[in-house]
Order: C-alpha cells, then structure tokens, then sequence
C-alpha cells in the first residue's frame, strides 16, 4: 500500500492501493507533479496541451 491517494479511471473510485477494489484494474496517483522554475520539458508540455486542445 503507498501513502497517496490514488484514483482509478474505470470507475473513478479512491483509494490507497494499487489496484482498484471494485474493479481490480491500476490505479493511478491524483496529485500533480511537482512545479519547478526551471522546468526544463514546460514548452513541450504546453506544446502537446495545445495540440490536444485542437
């Protein structure tokens, strides 16, 4: 068991574990990434936010 909450996608159900205990499917972690000034990846990341968006 890990110390975040995580979310499954299947059944948007919350939890601690790995796996998801409705469904048995991952899970994912909710919490963003960490913010960094010097964010090295930030323009590909809005690039591909842009081109999603489209």
């Amino acid at each position: 068991m890990s110390g975040k909450i995580r979310r499954c996608s299947a059944d948007n159900t919350y939890t601690l574990s790995l796996m998801c205990p409705v469904c048995g499917r991952p899970t994912r972690i909710t919490h963003p990434a960490r913010f960094s000034v010097q964010d090295r990846f930030g323009g590909y990341r809005r690039k591909a936010k842009e081109g999603a968006a489209q």
